[in-house]
């Protein structure tokens, strides 16, 4: 119990400063040194308000926790804990109102199975409470220091949500984006679901049985992750499914999901590996002016072959959809088709020389209803860097993109479609020079440039010193 008493002497009445409540507390754990341990808690709190000259109970709140972990076992482990809390308003004085909450977290862990074949682990969380809703403000920084560019679109020279785009380039980031918290809240669900999972066959023999059948499977490895987090609109119940609800469900605040897996041949040599990818990721936010969905999805491969200790071959390939939706703003929505084509040659001459060539093809096609339009870009790199006494580097980078684009250029999908470039012949160049001073001092002196069409080149340069702990 606290008692803090206050009071006006000149009205002999209890002042803002007062306040009381009391509270107790029952228990029971298990030995904290064991592992495999549990607990079992019970907390009763109540509130009493200012009245005039005197305290009124206005509010008792209930909760009730469990906790366990087994960890006995090294492979396989568990860690549970779940709390449900209930508020009861015992008379109009409060300013609470009454409510129901649960939180409860559930984690299991794989360790090491069949002979380290198998490691993982799957975590889920649910839980209630108040969501506040956001307002969305751009705020400019110092060009380099932000993460946003803004476009001005239709030319009036006001600066709208509409017109901010993620920046292509350092120079053009001049904006930060900020969440201002408003006085609407929501009573909301929350879950979270992610799980992360990973085969490794070769694990599973001993070098001298490497033969036939285990050799290959020995060259196999697989990886996987999924993580979801979303927030909706509390209806009464509670939703214990992380994966039901979907992008087009008018009850989500937010979602977040990402699905990736990896599936590599021969990850551990030295002379060629070949890579499958996968990559899924929906995001969707409510905020003051309605939805915003994005939606990306991508399949790739990649092999990597050193053809010899001075000469080494890349080749990659994607394709993939991105996407983003909000109904507030019409002309910022598009659904692109996307493939990539980047082969690249690598020359090595000991640690000091490096010079790669490359050339990517890009193709983006947006889906009709949004526009239509269709992007083809022709990319050759040509890079360098040369290292000097192992306390120095220069490295130079050039690289001329052909771009085809018969659309307009001032639209939120031209800027993502071009990357920030413009239709035509552009070109970007790039130097950069390291040099370590002391032990613990780095000066780096960075130039970049670039010719975007017709448009007017643009020149940017920067300056640091590090020091290194």
């Amino acid at each position: 119990m606290e008692n803090n008493t206050v009071k006006s002497k000149a009205t002999d009445t209890l002042t803002p400063l007062s306040f009381y409540f009391d509270s107790y507390t029952i228990y029971l754990r298990s030995d904290e040194q064991k592992k495999n341990r549990y607990g079992l808690s019970f907390f009763s709190r109540s509130d009493k308000y200012i009245s005039g000259k005197e305290f009124i109970r206005g509010d008792r709140s209930y909760n009730f926790s469990l906790s366990t972990e087994l960890r006995a076992n090294d492979k396989h482990q568990v860690a549970f804990n779940a709390t449900y809390r209930k508020l009861k308003v015992l008379n109009r004085i409060s300013p609470q109102k009454e409510d129901e909450t649960v939180l409860g977290r559930v984690k299991y862990e794989v360790n090491n199975e069949f002979k380290g074949l198998f490691s993982g682990y799957v975590l889920y969380e649910l839980g209630t409470g108040q969501e506040q809703r956001r307002d969305l403000t751009y705020l400019e920084v110092p060009a380099g220091q932000g993460e946003f560019t803004w476009n001005d679109y239709n030319n009036d020279g006001i600066q709208q949500l509409n017109e901010f785009e993620l920046a292509q380039f350092t120079d053009q980031a001049k904006f930060i984006r900020i969440f201002t918290p408003t006085n609407q809240f929501l009573k909301a669900n929350y879950i979270q679901f992610n799980y992360e999972a990973s085969f490794n066959p070769r694990a599973m023999f001993k070098t001298s049985d490497l033969k036939g059948m285990k050799k290959l499977l020995s060259r196999l490895n697989f990886r996987s992750s999924f993580q979801v987090t979303n927030k909706s609109v509390s209806k009464g119940g509670y939703e214990l499914n992380p994966v039901k609800l979907s992008l087009q469900d008018t009850s989500l605040i937010t979602l977040g999901s990402v699905f990736t897996n990896i599936f590599s041949i021969n990850r551990q040599s030295s002379v060629w590996v070949l890579d499958f990818t996968s990559n899924i990721r929906n995001d969707k936010s409510l905020l003051t002016y309605g939805y915003e969905s994005r939606r990306r999805k991508e399949w790739g491969t990649r092999f990597r072959w050193n053809i010899s200790p001075s000469f080494q071959l890349d080749l990659a390939g994607k394709k993939g959809e991105n996407g983003l939706f909000t109904p507030g703003f019409a002309n910022r929505n598009y659904d692109l088709d996307l493939i990539t084509l980047d082969p690249r040659l690598t020359f090595l001459r000991s640690t000091k020389f490096k010079f790669m060539t490359g050339y990517k093809f890009d193709r983006k096609e947006n889906e009709p209803v949004y526009g239509g339009e269709v992007s083809i870009s022709h990319a050759i790199t040509l890079e360098t860097k040369y290292t000097v006494l192992q306390n120095s580097a220069i490295m130079a980078k050039m690289t001329v993109n052909n771009i085809k684009y018969d659309h307009p250029t001032n639209t939120t999908v031209s800027y993502i479609m071009l990357d920030g470039l413009l239709p035509g012949r552009n070109f970007l160049w790039t130097l950069d020079y390291t040099k370590r001073l002391l032990n613990n001092v780095e000066l780096n002196l960075q130039y970049e440039g670039r010719k975007p069409g017709s448009a007017r080149t643009v020149h940017v340069g920067r300056a640091t010193v590090r020091a290194l702990f």
